[in-house]
């Protein structure tokens, strides 16, 4: 708690609003604690709705991210948060995400269906391209990673924009916030050329991007069993948690399911560790 203390101070020193991404409940209070007037969900947690709704019960904005998931995924955190205080980030979870799959008319698309603020959460490697054309498509939030040097052994460091680019989007963002759309929209294709900006701009179509696919199902939380559970056993708290799941296992069900399993009885062995699913009730 200590150390975000310390963030806070010296974000707020700066004249930034502080902010940063719960990943669990008991994280989501300490947040709470120190006075964040803001939350951000990541994107594994975007069906975490024990998270969100904690994160409700704070009344203060919520920014989402959406990496990996489906248009229907998105109906149900809006149906389980009202649209009050909420913005959606556009996101492909991939690192670099490829600027062919941004697909960035979603962003007035989601505005539209969902009827929420919606921004771009950018992990291409580009510190202008994605950014200013989301900003002309009506984007109102960037989220884009920053790191002291690409050259260090975190894990986004690689991909991550260092100060001098992060200074460069920032300033030419603002440089393109004069112009219109269709005039923005003319420079960027007079730099980058009009076949790139039209496949980064896309159908607008909601769909799980080609290089998310194999994570979908597995980046966001699922049920699993948290010790060996034999045939017969009654699911509980106590026995099963929603997780991520690791590769050498198999997602559970979603946890807006969850609820109406426990308290009901497995009719297959779970070995500790695995998801549990509806035909494990069977």
């Amino acid at each position: 708690m200590e150390f975000y203390k310390k963030v806070k101070e010296e974000t707020e020193k700066a004249g930034l609003l502080f902010m940063a991404s719960p990943f669990g409940r008991k994280s989501a209070q300490i947040l709470e604690d120190i006075g964040s007037k803001i939350f951000k969900v990541a994107s594994p947690e975007l069906n975490h709705f024990p998270l969100i709704k904690q994160l409700l019960g704070y009344r203060k904005p919520i920014i989402i991210s959406s990496g990996v998931s489906t248009l229907e995924d998105l109906d149900r955190i809006i149906t389980l948060t009202g649209r009050e205080d909420i913005t959606i980030l556009h996101c492909i979870t991939s690192y670099p995400a490829p600027e062919s799959e941004y697909n960035l008319q979603l962003i007035p698309n989601l505005k539209n269906i969902l009827g929420v603020d919606v921004g771009i959460s950018d992990h291409s490697t580009d510190p202008i391209l994605v950014p200013v054309l989301s900003v002309l498509l009506g984007a109102t939030v960037i989220e884009k990673h920053i790191t002291l040097s690409n050259t260090t052994d975190g894990l986004d460091d690689p991909v991550a924009l260092n100060i001098e680019n992060f200074k460069l989007m920032c300033k030419t963002v603002r440089e393109y916030e004069k112009y219109n759309k269709k005039q923005g929209i003319d420079k960027l294709k007079s730099i980058y050329g009009r076949k790139k900006i039209d496949e980064i701009i896309g159908d607008g179509v909601k769909k799980v991007a080609k290089s998310e696919k194999d994570n979908y199902g597995r980046t966001n939380r699922s049920l699993h069993a948290t010790k060996k559970l034999e045939s017969g056993t009654i699911i509980t708290l106590k026995n099963t948690a929603l997780l991520r799941t690791e590769k050498i296992l198999n997602p559970g069900l979603p946890p807006h399911m969850v609820e109406s399993f426990y308290g009901k009885k497995l009719t297959k062995d779970i070995p500790d560790g695995e998801g549990i699913n509806l035909e494990d009730f069977l």
